[in-house]
């Protein structure tokens, strides 16, 4: 049984289309961010609209291979696509863009995006394990809060920053109860639809609007579990998803998972739990800028090194999730997860004796029936 509010949430990217229209019309700023380490806060408290900006679709690639090399990661040809096709409307929309240096395909793309849009480039710390890591990003979000101030003619206070944590707090905890209904067994909320879900919390215009929705899709959900029904079977193997980030539009493994006869329970990536599993300190004695560089450095990215956090968030996700496999996604030209893999894997069956598949692939679909036939194989392998 599908809960009649995903319908709703169907919708919305429509619908906040429209909403950043009226935003505009109303002269409100909007700030395009492209990394889960690109802080919504200062965004919020600069009274800007942020929204997500990462390609997810096959489509804009081919424009994108114009001027970048075809052996690059899809996200980044499909975000360079289509900017330089004007095909997104949140980049559009978008009067000034926030970047990073994670990998090094990204903060070279994002040379050439200058072209197109006023960006400002964060120097990532590249670990956490060095004394000066925090410090470090403090002052990278010190001077990202000046550049906001003079880009968009606005003065950031730590009262609007403090409300600022409070709100993204509230939608982090409210996603992450989203994905923690599906702990349930069965679950009872398909991987695509949980996916969907929690991707629409990068396109809300209004903050609250998404929490309520998704607040409202909590209960219904419940209710549904309450009455013992779900989109699965009993004893359908529970597979959880780690590595690349996905999205609607790059969701073609979750989709044959659970058309294999698999059911996706748990998103360890960095469009899934990974980003909710942490708040920022609301301690008001604290300094706000400090509470924000602690929270975001804790996010286990595999451009870290060392990047412990990914492992013990793993581990504690198969506990919680009961998961019968891992499958560890990686986006073609994603060096830096490529070679996490076999650390992951070995984790995985030394400390846990599940089994653990690596998927290698783009958005195309080039590669559908040979996908099909190793994810087959592996759900039937963990369904003994």
């Amino acid at each position: 049984m599908r809960p009649f509010t995903m319908n709703i949430v169907d919708d919305m990217r429509g619908q906040n289309i429209i909403a950043l229209e009226h935003a505009k019309r109303d002269n409100r700023k909007v700030v395009g961010m492209y990394c889960a380490f690109a802080p919504q806060e200062l965004a919020l408290a600069a009274g800007a609209i942020p929204v997500s900006l990462c390609g997810t679709k096959h489509g804009p690639v081919t424009a994108a291979e114009k001027i970048l090399p075809r052996n690059l990661c899809p996200l980044i040809k499909s975000s360079f696509g289509f900017a330089i096709t004007d095909t997104c409307p949140y980049f559009r929309f978008s009067d000034i863009i926030v970047a990073e240096t994670t990998c090094d395909g990204k903060k070279k793309m994002f040379e050439l995006l200058k072209e197109y849009k006023p960006i400002h480039m964060m120097q990532l710390p590249q670990g956490t394990d060095r004394p000066y890591a925090v410090a470090w990003w403090v002052k990278e979000l010190e001077i990202l809060k000046e550049w906001l101030e003079e880009s968009l003619g606005v003065e950031i206070t730590r009262a609007n920053l403090r409300e600022a944590i409070k709100l993204c707090n509230r939608e982090r905890e409210v996603l992450k109860r989203l994905h923690e209904m599906n702990r349930l067994d069965p679950a009872p909320l398909t991987g695509l639809d949980m996916l969907a879900a929690i991707w629409m919390k990068g396109f809300n215009v209004e903050k609250e609007n998404g929490i309520n929705l998704v607040s409202q899709l909590i209960d219904e959900i419940q209710e549904i579990a309450d009455k013992r029904q779900s989109p699965f079977q009993p004893g359908t193997p529970r597979v959880l998803l780690t590595g690349c980030p996905v999205s609607i539009g790059s969701e073609k493994v979750v989709r044959l998972v659970e058309e294999c006869g698999g059911a996706v329970v748990c998103f360890e990536s960095c469009s899934g739990i990974k980003t909710m599993k942490n708040l920022v300190d609301e301690d008001e004695e604290k300094e706000p800028l400090q509470a924000i560089a602690e929270c975001y450095l804790k996010i286990p990215c595999s451009v870290m090194t060392p990047n412990p956090g990914r492992f013990e968030l793993l581990g504690q996700l198969i506990s919680d999730y009961q998961v019968d496999g891992v499958i560890d996604l990686t986006w073609q030209a994603c060096h830096t997860y490529i070679i996490e893999d076999v650390n992951i894997r070995n984790f995985v069956r030394d400390r846990f004796g599940i089994s653990t598949i690596q998927l290698e692939t783009d958005y195309s679909d080039s590669d559908l029936e040979q996908l099909k036939t190793r994810i087959s194989a592996f759900i039937e392998m963990i369904s003994v």
